[in-house]
């Protein structure tokens, strides 16, 4: 309903009732936060001179308001410092929920008969089976015991929705949910390092695929950290790396180790301690060395894998050199996507009126008339143009809710 999508554009945009009220203002329309509210909780029906201000204000096409998604994002887990606050988190939600639904679109108008390739959810009771779980998920997808070159690229090919959360918003460390109940959605921080962010994507995956079987939010952390583990090194991996027994880990051969497989040098060290290569004690002087280093928060050894969401991209610019979608439409669903060489057009000069007049008939005339025919042509093939019903007189002046 429009009054959903109002909401959900002003938490993308980061905004409080106050704030937007405050930017109608500034666009000629008052209106207060009760008012606004009302709308937002379908209690009132806006006009459609009310939408218009009201897009520019959030900077928004009018017509996000009127299109009803196909599409319901359940989050299931927000990972986060205790920092982050509730504005924040929202803002995340919104902005992934219009994300997700744009490439949900674009997933099935492309590619109608894929389905995503991801296993039943299944329940546990210990971090064994969490780990048993992330075994089964490698030879469902069939990747074998190597190394997992994109964590982000294995998913998105298996029909999952991966989103980069670019703001850097502090406290920020992932989310994750599921698309009407079959699509599995992961936003993950992209200004972390790519170690990091192949982690937080496996972590994710591990909320998304286990429950718990009594509701326990630290053994939900523990389960899917042990999943996302050993979905990148298994039990196997691990032993063959360090042996099956140890009584020193060196760090430089750990270092190696993370630019082999992508697992920080930390995570490393946990390994080892969850398959019993080494044992608490050693584990914990472990940590202290490490951390008098000062290396807990920038490790010696770095992972150069290329952890980057590119289905969108890939198939906005599919839809856009089929003509399925107008340039407009793909800097919407994908911003980032268009350069100046992907819309195979050359740059264009625009005339002014002046300029215009000085060209000789013959010329003006073909300039106006080709224009013509291309504004004709984008009105025809762009229904957001002509959402709106010409506006009456009754739609410029308007009772607001209080």
């Amino acid at each position: 309903m429009i009054g959903d999508r109002m909401r959900q554009a002003r938490l993308a945009a980061g905004f409080t009732l106050a704030e937007v009220a405050e930017r109608l203002e500034k666009v000629g329309q008052s209106i207060t936060t009760a008012g606004l509210s009302k709308y937002e909780h379908n209690k009132s029906v806006p006009s459609a001179a009310f939408l218009l201000k009201l897009a520019r204000a959030l900077e928004v096409k009018s017509s996000y308001f009127l299109h009803e998604p196909e599409v319901r994002v359940e989050w299931l887990a927000f990972r986060k410092h205790s920092t982050l606050p509730a504005r924040q988190q929202a803002r995340v939600q919104a902005t992934a929920n219009t994300i997700a639904e744009g490439q949900f679109w674009l997933q099935t108008t492309l590619y109608p008969n894929e389905k995503p390739a991801i296993p039943a959810t299944r329940t546990v009771t210990t971090l064994v089976e969490a780990e048993a779980a992330a075994v089964d998920l490698r030879a469902v997808w069939k990747l074998g015991n190597d190394p997992i070159e994109s964590v982000t690229q294995t998913t998105e090919d298996r029909g999952g929705i991966v989103i980069g959360w670019r703001n850097h918003t502090a406290g920020f460390d992932g989310l994750s949910g599921w698309l009407n109940d079959e699509v599995p959605v992961a936003v993950m921080d992209m200004s972390a390092p790519p170690d990091r962010r192949r982690f937080s994507l496996a972590h994710e995956l591990g909320h998304m695929l286990l429950t718990p079987k009594s509701p326990d939010s630290k053994f939900e952390e523990k389960m899917a950290h042990r999943f996302a583990a050993a979905f990148l090194v298994p039990a196997e991996v691990a032993r063959r790396e360090l042996g099956t027994r140890r009584r020193h880990l060196d760090f430089d051969e750990i270092g190696l180790l993370k630019e082999r497989h992508g697992l920080s040098m930390q995570a490393w060290a946990r390994r080892a301690l969850d398959v019993g290569i080494v044992d608490e004690a050693y584990y914990r002087n472990w940590c202290i060395e490490f951390s008098r280093r000062g290396w807990r928060k920038e490790e010696p050894y770095t992972f150069d894998g290329q952890e980057e969401p590119t289905r969108l991209k890939q198939m906005t610019l599919h839809a856009l050199a089929e003509g399925m979608i107008t340039e407009e439409r793909a800097l919407q669903l994908c911003p980032s996507c268009l350069t100046p060489q992907h819309t195979n057009k050359p740059a264009e000069h625009r005339y002014t009126a002046v300029e215009l007049m000085k060209l000789p008939r013959e010329e003006r005339n073909r300039i106006l008339a080709e224009a013509a025919a291309e504004a004709a042509e984008e009105y025809r093939s762009n229904s957001e143009l002509t959402e709106f019903e010409a506006f009456g007189e009754d739609d410029l002046y308007d009772e607001y809710p209080e």
